[in-house]
């Protein structure tokens, strides 16, 4: 009697030895539960690195916050001789390089997933698409060096020099293109920056596209309509949050472009005139070029982890931008019917 109690149960089973439907299905649970705990597990693990992540830039920041306040966001000066820093060269050489790159990239991108889905011939679309992905799988300091040692002679003999002669003197438009045209600068950086988000922008259009119901745009073809307009009234509604998305991913991979931005931004931390001709300097330039040289602990080093610790709010704020414009699209959407 005590063996027996003292035993595990057995497993219930029918009559031909298999496991009964009770006891499938309390095995299940079982599975079910392991698995939530193990997914639940990665997210909860996703939010401690990410909160790691922000305490260590806080706590790095906080001397370079003690001393320079709020004014190190407009301040222009940066000079590790005399300990005085200011971030306002960096944030904007981080936010117009990306703002031209997305600039330039978007109708580009546009342009390719709407051939690749509409227009391209079947032979066509499977090599040039695969030949765009590729593009993406280039590393940042193959573009850097390419543009420096290869796009920034042509650009400053065939692009700055006619720009400089045409609109050079034209009153307010001309300002933007003063300066030496020797290559390298704001303008070159953005155009490098387009190409190597185009990749990224193009393929994520280029799959939203695809999903589009074959049913409604041959409708909209049938009641007569353009391809034109079956792209802008049948493919972009029904794909405009893949659309948004491809965009502020592309957005994101500028904004946090390292290599590519050092070899043809100019590394200059002085924001001399709003000419896209001039050197200028970025958040991850920075970093790249002085981290290394600044002393463990130093006001340098922490004004550095602050640059860092704007660029990830920088990046916070485009994401919360971008789920706030389709939180209205879906509103307005939601209102319309």
């Amino acid at each position: 009697m005590e063996a027996t109690l003292g035993a595990e149960p057995a497993q219930e089973r029918a009559g031909d030895g298999s496991p009964t439907p009770k006891a499938v299905r309390r095995d299940d649970r079982f599975g079910d539960l392991v698995f939530s705990i193990l997914t639940g597990g990665a997210a909860l693990l996703t939010l401690l690195l990410l909160v790691a992540i922000i305490g260590s830039l806080l706590v790095g920041s906080l001397p370079s916050m003690r001393e320079f306040g709020a004014s190190f966001l407009w301040t222009a000066e940066w000079d590790p001789v005399q300990e005085k820093f200011g971030g306002l060269v960096m944030i904007y050489g981080t936010l117009i390089t990306s703002l031209i790159a997305l600039l330039i990239a978007v109708p580009v991108s546009f342009g390719i997933a709407l051939f690749l889905t509409e227009l391209s011939p079947g032979w066509l679309r499977r090599p040039l698409g695969t030949a765009i992905e590729l593009l993406a799988a280039v590393p940042s300091i193959v573009y850097g060096m390419w543009g420096l040692l290869v796009f920034a002679p042509i650009f400053s003999d065939y692009v700055q020099i006619p720009l400089q002669q045409t609109l050079g003197h034209v009153p307010l438009l001309g300002a933007l293109f003063q300066g030496p045209p020797v290559g390298i600068g704001i303008l070159c950086a953005s155009i490098i920056l387009a190409i190597m988000i185009i990749p990224f922008i193009a393929a994520v259009m280029r799959d939203v596209f695809e999903v589009t119901p074959p049913l409604l745009k041959e409708s909209a073809y049938g009641l007569g309509a353009t391809t034109w307009e079956v792209v802008w009234g049948v493919v972009l509604p029904y794909t405009k949050a893949g659309v948004i998305g491809g965009i502020m991913l592309g957005l994101g991979r500028a904004l946090g472009e390292t290599m590519a931005i050092t070899f043809v931004i100019g590394n200059v931390n002085q924001l001399n005139s709003i000419s896209l001709f001039d050197a200028a300097n970025s958040i991850t330039s920075a970093l790249a070029n002085e981290f290394a040289e600044a002393n463990p602990g130093s006001l340098h080093e922490s004004s550095l982890i602050q640059l860092g610790l704007i660029l990830f709010f920088i990046t916070f704020l485009v994401l919360s931008a971008s789920k706030v414009l389709l939180y209205k699209l879906e509103k307005r959407e939601g209102a319309a019917t």
